[in-house]
């Protein structure tokens, strides 16, 4: 084992206060949160079950992994909650001075769209 995978285990959690293991050297059973959102799950109130540390750019990283087992469904939103977002994206694309729908999100730093935008006088 090299020196600095031999840094980063310590699988009784002594020297990190959690189970460590460095990169891709994590048992089975564990998962990052991008990981269990892959396998269409979520920690659910789980506390970090064990860490991944890697040496990366601008120092010392670390991956919190929770057990695969206690992860729970990914939850689904309800047809009222799925209407509520498409309304409230609708309305960022809605541009207050000509009423109509754009492609894109207003810029907030306009305040309109780039066609009302660019048609003001002095532009």
């Amino acid at each position: 084992m090299s020196r600095i995978r031999a840094a980063y285990l310590d699988p009784e959690g002594d020297r990190y206060g959690i189970p460590t293991y460095w990169w891709q050297g994590a048992p089975e059973g564990y998962a990052t949160r991008r990981q269990l959102t892959a396998r269409g799950l979520r920690p659910g109130g789980q506390p970090v079950a064990a860490q991944v540390l890697w040496r990366g750019v601008g120092g010392e990283r670390a991956a919190y992994l929770y057990r695969l087992d206690l992860a729970r469904p990914k939850r689904t939103a309800s047809p009222a909650q799925r209407r509520a977002i498409s309304a409230a994206l609708r309305a960022r694309r809605t541009c207050p001075t000509c009423r109509e729908v754009r492609g894109y999100y207003i810029p907030r730093s306009l305040g309109e769209c780039l066609t009302c935008h660019d048609a003001r006088p002095g532009r």
